[in-house]
């Protein structure tokens, strides 16, 4: 390494220590503020209130935890992130696969007509409203199922996956299955899906990591505390202090204690506890990932 560097012009020289410096600025800004999270996390109350808490624990304590632990509601929105995580992914990524497929086939019937209709969504859309009514006739307002159907299709996931199997998928395949006696739907589900593996990987990550931090669509359609997913679960406890006065007159005298209590004990712990199953995800399909986005940004 230090002979290449050695071989390289002065200008080149002090191109690569910028980008260097640069990067390392970049990483400390993204590293610090996970390392201070999780340094408070373990800190004790006091110590956090003080600011002595910097890039370690502070009077280590667990009680944090402990509370996280203890209140019923984290534990119900964390298994209802999941749920909701779950199932939304699974209904948007298998309409996402079902309709780029088609749309990747240069021989389908009418292909460029029906393309604008899905790329139209792109650039106008009903809006909130519209999406509210929509929940609303299908009465599943207050419902689970609000929030897994709701997931609903992404326009520009489907072109990533559309143009993923233009790229990847050889027209002598089909045409070799063909002959073989191997139907479209069999060629689909049995060559082109395992085919498809990193491109399934990354749309999984994207809908599952969408699914988990998103709490607007449960905002709109969710009432019931106990339907509630994580981040409005930790919303909800970290909003409380930014309430207006008015606001705070409104609400049950119990809650406001409650949440209060918990405010400094859960502020950072919850936030470790809530973006952990998403660092354990993510190693698993990184592999996939860089290829597949980039084989599916591909245009024709």
């Amino acid at each position: 390494m230090l002979r290449a560097v050695k071989r390289l012009s002065l200008p080149d020289k002090v191109f690569h220590l910028v980008c260097f410096l640069w990067l390392v600025i970049a990483g400390i800004s993204v590293a610090y503020p996970l390392i201070y999270v999780v340094a408070c996390s373990f800190s004790s109350t006091a110590a956090i209130v003080q600011g002595k808490v910097f890039l370690w624990p502070v009077e280590f304590s667990l009680a944090s935890y402990k509370a996280v632990l203890g209140y019923p509601l984290l534990w119900s929105g964390f298994f209802n992130s999941i749920f909701y995580a779950a199932g939304s992914t699974a209904v948007s990524v298998s309409l996402l696969f079902l309709a780029a497929y088609p749309m990747s086939r240069r021989d389908m019937p009418d292909r460029n007509i029906m393309l604008p209709f899905f790329v139209i969504t792109m650039y106008f859309s009903g809006g909130i409203i519209p999406s509210y009514m929509l929940m609303r006739n299908l009465h599943l307002l207050g419902s689970r199922w609000a929030l897994v159907i709701g997931a609903g299709f992404s326009c520009y996931n489907m072109i990533i996956v559309k143009s993923y199997f233009q790229n990847s998928l050889p027209a002598g395949i089909l045409d070799a299955a063909h002959i073989d006696g191997c139907g479209d739907v069999k060629f689909f589900f049995t060559i082109a899906l395992p085919l498809a593996t990193p491109i399934v990987a990354v749309m999984i990550l994207f809908n599952v990591v969408a699914s988990w931090n998103g709490y607007f669509s449960g905002m709109l359609y969710l009432s019931n505390p106990n339907t509630f997913n994580f981040q409005m679960v930790l919303r909800d406890i970290l909003f409380i202090e930014q309430m207006p006065p008015e606001m705070l007159a409104a609400m049950d005298p119990e809650r406001i204690a409650e949440l209060q209590n918990l405010l400094q004990q859960l502020r950072y712990s919850v936030l470790v506890v809530g973006a952990a199953p998403m660092m354990v995800f993510y190693p698993f399909i990184q592999k996939y990932f860089i290829r597949g986005i980039m084989i599916g940004s591909l245009k024709e």
